[in-house]
């Protein structure tokens, strides 16, 4: 199981489905283990990933765990990204954005997102729906911030430098 953040818990994963016959089940109930930390004291923990809209959710018991793929910030070409993030205190943010819409939920802690000119606080409960918009998680507090995120594909803006697409892959 992937470290927890000093103060906070594991994250459990649950994923529904039908079996053969159509009967609902869990059919994935386990640690949230694809974890990324681009700095350190921070995670990233992909949830799940759609690849295209609507999104393929096929009865059977054998389905590829969308959780485990490999993926960079934003979601696949006309799909989804879930992931679970914790920023220690004291991580400096980095500016950038995506063209997605994004729904943050801002879970546990405090975290300032800063803008091109202006910052907001935000605490737990809070939630931000992001069209696009340049910006930087910045957590000034003294604790663990830990944010859900989910990216939706957009329309491009035409704007600025945001970050791409990258192909997603199966974990190994």
């Amino acid at each position: 199981m992937p470290p927890a953040q000093p103060g906070l818990p594991p994250i459990r994963r649950i994923v529904t489905g039908h079996d053969a016959n159509g009967v609902a089940k869990v059919l994935i109930d386990a640690p949230a283990s694809n974890v990324r930390s681009s700095r350190p004291g921070s995670m990233s923990r992909l949830m799940w990933v759609t690849e295209e809209t609507p999104a393929d959710i096929s009865i059977g018991e054998d389905i590829e765990d969308m959780g485990a793929r490999i993926l960079g910030t934003p979601p696949p070409a006309n799909g989804t990204r879930f992931t679970i993030n914790d920023i220690p205190p004291g991580r400096p943010g980095r500016m950038h954005r995506t063209e997605t819409v994004d729904y943050a939920i801002v879970l546990a802690g405090e975290i300032d997102m800063d803008m091109d000119d202006s910052t907001v606080k935000l605490k737990a409960g809070d939630v931000v729906i992001q069209r696009g918009t340049n910006h930087a998680w910045v957590n000034r507090g003294t604790e663990t911030a830990r944010i859900a995120f989910v990216l939706i594909d957009a329309k491009p803006l035409g704007i600025g430098h945001p970050r791409l697409q990258e192909t997603s892959s199966k974990a190994e």
